[in-house]
């Protein structure tokens, strides 16, 4: 949980120092609105591809924890069980 909450605060300073970074880009600009204009757009389109991106590495990360947590649920609950059936074989053994 702690590095879910880790993750979304550097996502959101992530995106405030480029929001940040592109109002002090439009104030001091030197170049046309145009191609200012179109900087911005670009800008925020490389963007909003790499914010995807960091997204889909998030979640292709969380699915293999899933997978891994999985993987030592059903361990723990197959040495459960052998323990559990070993106890009653014990204790069928003790009362024939």
């Amino acid at each position: 949980m702690q590095k879910s909450n880790d993750t979304a605060k550097v996502i959101g300073a992530l995106l405030l120092g480029a929001i940040t970074g592109a109002a002090l880009g439009v104030l001091f600009a030197p170049s046309k609105g145009s191609k200012t204009r179109r900087n911005l757009i670009n800008g925020a389109k490389d963007m909003g591809e790499d914010f995807a991106e960091k997204i889909k590495d998030q979640v292709k990360a969380l699915r293999n924890k899933a997978e891994e947590l999985e993987v030592l649920a059903e361990e723990k609950v197959d040495g459960m069980v052998d323990s559990a059936n070993k106890h009653l074989d014990g204790m069928k053994k003790q009362h024939a």
